[in-house]
């Protein structure tokens, strides 16, 4: 693993700046979705910790961000999806990046279905990835946000997990499990004070999606982390669609009957 350290600029007091934000960690920094966010938070003056598997790909990202804006760029090179390696993880975070005031997940892996279908350890690893190293990680730093009584977790999950569809209930399953451990978390750290917002984007172009038919139609990422970024400034709502026509799409979505939904064809 390799940690880099971007040096200190000059920072604004809190009640200057008027945000509630100020220390920001990504997990995931590298992921299509997360690239804009950041981008976004530098362009704001944010300090930022940020998690990925590839040390060449943070390095890159602290020297970007650094021109760009970040207060102060941290980075630290780990496997999310390994649970073995959250502890360091988060004791690097507590020991570089004390009083962090934001935590954003946003990694996770989308398999062919018909792969899931075929593989046992391919359904398995999906599950590895997007929910449980996703919650064995959350509950790390939510404990810590607990204890302190302030601050403001989100995750990005997928409105594929609103609703089980046979061309990918595989990996909706696990974005749908993850928002209802998080619908739990949010309950849970409400007397502590500390936000959780669950953020249910719509197919968006990221490499991730780029394989994917109709994928130049997909939602631009730059908007998405615009509302991403808003609702972590705002510390909600509770659960953000993004684009925000996906809550009306989902809500009807949601009302098919079970009868008609099992023969649609998608």
């Amino acid at each position: 693993m390799m940690t880099i350290t971007a040096h200190p600029k000059t920072t604004l007091p809190e009640a200057a700046s008027g945000k509630t934000m100020k220390r920001v960690v990504i997990l995931g920094a590298t992921s299509g979705i997360a690239l804009e966010v950041q981008r976004q938070l530098a362009h704001e003056g944010r300090e930022l910790l940020l998690v990925a598997r590839s040390s060449e790909r943070l390095a890159e990202l602290q020297a970007d961000l650094s021109v760009r804006g970040a207060q102060q760029v941290f980075t630290y090179a780990a496997d999310l999806a390994s649970v073995q390696q959250h502890a360091s993880i988060f004791d690097f975070a507590r020991r570089t990046f004390p009083d962090f005031d934001t935590v954003l997940l946003a990694y996770g892996s989308m398999h062919d279905q018909k792969e899931s279908e075929m593989s046992v350890d391919v359904l398995l690893e999906e599950l590895q990835v997007n929910f449980v190293s996703a919650t064995a990680l959350l509950t790390l730093f939510a404990a810590d946000l607990e204890r302190r009584r302030t601050g403001c977790l989100a995750a990005i999950t997928s409105v594929a997990g609103d609703r089980g569809r046979r061309s990918n209930y595989v990996y909706g399953s696990t974005k749908g499990a993850l928002s209802l451990f998080l619908q739990g978390l949010r309950s849970r750290l409400h007397p502590a004070g500390v936000r959780v917002i669950t953020i249910k984007p719509g197919p968006v172009q990221t490499p991730m999606t780029d394989h994917l038919p109709n994928a130049a139609r997909f939602a631009d990422p730059q908007q998405v982390a615009r509302d991403i970024v808003r609702a972590l400034e705002r510390r909600g709502p509770d659960v953000l669609y993004t684009p925000k026509i996906w809550r009306y799409v989902m809500a009807a979505v949601e009302h098919i009957p079970e009868g008609i939904f099992k023969r649609l064809p998608f």
